[in-house]
């Protein structure tokens, strides 16, 4: 028993060099995307930002059916009609994610109305862009319950029809502030962080159930009218006489959120996991894996995301 034990230890990181080699000549391959013709799509703050470029992009590429949930209905109801006119049925609902029964109770009209769910979007998210000590309690619940306990109450409502169906994909549109925060936005990090764990275990946990998948995005930031008025780092090295965007125009770019939606509806197709956007938030990640504290409060300091929420307005 004891020899095979030790054959299986060393072994071991032999099998892990394997999958890595694997696992990266098959991200080198051009991958088979799937058809979304018989697709529906349910977006969740679907009325405007990420949310309404990624219902038209997903009605470009094809999906039978969208369905948008909000709770503003004059957004809801211009981006309904302007995916509608491209031919594609939509349909939208007045839903608050954080409100568990009335999850429940839209997800079954949605059932009744349009029919069953096969691809559900996370989007829905809000951010109060303030210090811990700044921010009220009823805010920072807020937070808490629509971008991470509403993806509960989504994944829950919709899921179990997925794997009866055998046939389904749930999407979440996270943020790298889930893996590399920032000061001044603590609510709106905290929230995604655990949002991360929630699809990790998600995604882990249907690795035996056939034709259901998940997809978790990771964006830098985005223009879009919920971070308005954030200052971006990359512009913050003035002082210096330096431009780190004119340095470094590839690396940290802000990103466009048709181009975040053309991404994740292709990342959906190819059934990707996790899409880091740009592809250098994968070496943010790798490096604040291994540098020690101090070296990344200097980074921070230089690079002024101390102060990039300080002329922080949100959306108006």
């Amino acid at each position: 028993m004891e020899l095979k034990s030790a054959c299986r230890m060393l072994l071991f990181p032999v099998q892990m060099f394997y999958y890595i080699v694997r696992a990266s000549l098959f991200s080198l391959l051009p991958s088979r995307r799937k058809d979304l013709s018989k697709e529906v799509v349910l977006i969740t703050g679907g009325g405007r930002g990420i949310g309404r470029h990624l219902a038209k992009e997903f009605a470009k590429q094809g999906a039978r059916k969208v369905i948008l949930w909000g709770r503003t209905e004059k957004c809801l109801k211009e981006t309904a009609e302007e995916i509608s006119l491209s031919g594609t049925e939509c349909h939208y609902f007045i839903c608050d994610v954080a409100n568990r029964e009335e999850v429940y109770k839209q997800a079954k009209v949605v059932r009744e109305k349009v029919g069953d769910v096969t691809i559900l979007v996370n989007n829905a998210a809000v951010v109060h862009g303030k210090s811990l000590m700044d921010s009220d309690d009823d805010s920072l619940l807020k937070s808490q319950h629509i971008n991470t306990m509403g993806q509960f109450w989504t994944t829950k409502a919709f899921l179990p029809r997925m794997l009866e169906l055998q046939h389904g994909h749930v999407v979440c549109i996270n943020s790298i502030l889930s893996q590399s925060p920032i000061p001044g936005a603590i609510d709106y990090c905290t929230s995604k962080a655990s949002s991360l764990a929630f699809m990790e275990s998600l995604t882990l946990g249907l690795l035996d159930c056939p034709g259901v998948g998940c997809t978790t995005v990771l964006p830098f930031h985005t223009n879009t009218e919920m971070f308005q008025g954030m200052r971006l780092f990359v512009y913050n090295c003035c002082h210096l006489g330096i431009s780190t965007y004119n340095m470094f125009p590839h690396l940290f770019p802000p990103l466009k959120p048709e181009v975040v939606a053309q991404r994740t509806v292709d990342a959906v197709r190819a059934d990707k996991a996790f899409l880091y956007l740009p592809w250098t938030m994968h070496a943010l990640v790798i490096l604040k894996s291994f540098m020690p504290q101090v070296a990344l409060e200097e980074i921070h300091k230089f690079s002024g995301t101390y102060t990039c929420m300080n002329t922080f307005k949100g959306r108006t």
